[in-house]
């Protein structure tokens, strides 16, 4: 009898293929617009490209979802932390 066991990471993100939800939906859309022009161009050029292109593709969201700090372009931390309501009036 087969035997299966609990999914135990349930607070970590959902992943498909080794992708977040995101990155998914974009190989996704990449890979729906490469049948449509596999569909219209008769070139085997174009089609061996195109393949390298979404290959390329994947490797490129694996890297970035596994190392996330490549686009951090904003500081970790506020300069100030407080509780204060910001009321949005500057009063300098």
């Amino acid at each position: 009898m087969k035997r299966f066991e609990p999914y135990r990471n349930i607070r970590k993100k959902a992943v498909i293929f080794g992708l977040p939800i995101s990155l998914f939906a974009l190989m996704m859309m990449s890979i729906l617009a490469s049948l449509m022009v596999i569909i219209f161009s008769f070139s085997f050029g174009v089609i061996i490209g195109i393949f390298i292109f979404n290959t390329a593709l994947y490797v490129a969201l694996t890297r970035i979802s596994n190392n996330p700090q490549l686009f951090q372009m904003a500081k970790a931390f506020p300069k100030i932390i407080s509780n204060k309501r910001n009321s949005g009036f500057d009063y300098e």
